[in-house]
């Protein structure tokens, strides 16, 4: 077996992982109940699941302009999902959509109350 047939398989591997990642945080953005279970799977296994479908791609074609443009996608996905999910996040919860009866820790309500932020506004 050749390097490129085992870089092939590999970037097969990476792009089906990927893929399925990318499967099962849809269906939990479609099943789960609330605003923050849902940013979290629309997050967390979307970031990863792409991060694998790009290396299965950069393996797959192996030129460094496909290599580079698909690092710059990874570090673009990678830098700006988290930073959008905390922002709707608080979003959400400032308008109340979040089932507070469901947070373990609520550190933002205490930080809101100091601000003197009016929900009511």
């Amino acid at each position: 077996m050749t390097w490129s047939a085992v870089l092939d398989v590999a970037g097969a591997v990476c792009l089906l992982l990927g893929a399925f990642l990318c499967l099962a945080g849809a269906v939990g953005l479609l099943r789960f109940p609330d605003t923050l279970s849902r940013l979290h799977a629309a997050t967390k296994p979307q970031t990863l699941g792409l991060i694998l479908v790009l290396t299965g791609l950069a393996l797959t074609l192996r030129t460094w302009a496909a290599v580079t443009t698909l690092v710059l996608l990874a570090a673009t996905q990678f830098f700006t999902s988290p930073v959008s999910a905390h922002l709707v996040g608080r979003g959400a919860y400032r308008n109340r959509c979040v089932d507070t009866d469901t947070l373990e820790v609520d550190e933002l309500s205490d930080a809101l109350d100091r601000s003197g932020w009016d929900p009511t506004r």
